[in-house]
């Protein structure tokens, strides 16, 4: 199945669609300074705007500070749970209703590698879904002793 990925972070916007998805958008508030460190350019929820196939979606991502889970990007779909958290270096576990339907890696570029589990067979929204918030946020993250580790490292002389 073939997914387009449109990602604009300095614009602050992401489109995911494809033959038989449903269309996933994700705009950053306009006149917004982006941060670096997302690829969408903000974790502020307030500054943010879901939709999927035209109707507004609930989405919650976390800080992203210290801990793994910190970086967790959390959207309610049409009564439907969906979690992306961390869970390696590079990538994140996606979620369902709290059941496992695979992991996902993206660097922030605008692509995204998926590893479907088989056994769950995702629906396309599932798939847009995930694929669309791994674009959006990246994923991965370093945990957390090996980035206190970092800090401690840049205050020594």
């Amino acid at each position: 199945m073939y997914i387009q990925i449109d990602l604009d972070g300095p614009a602050g916007t992401l489109r995911v669609s494809g033959h038989g998805l449903p269309t996933v958008e994700l705009v950053r508030a306009p006149g917004t300074t982006p941060n670096t460190h997302t690829p969408i350019g903000t974790r502020k929820p307030a500054l943010l705007a879901l939709g999927v196939d035209g109707e507004p979606a609930r989405l919650k991502p976390a800080r992203g500070r210290l801990l793994r889970r910190s970086y967790r990007v959390d959207v309610r779909v049409d009564g439907i749970r969906y979690r992306l958290a961390p869970c390696t270096h590079v990538d994140s576990r996606f979620t369902r209703d709290g059941r496992t339907l695979g992991t996902l890696e993206s660097s922030g570029d605008g692509t995204v590698d998926a590893d479907w589990d088989p056994a769950v067979d995702p629906t396309p929204l599932d798939r847009a879904v995930g694929t669309a918030l791994a674009a959006a946020f990246g994923t991965g993250a370093a945990p957390w002793w090996e980035t206190l580790g970092d800090i401690v490292a840049e205050l020594i002389p």
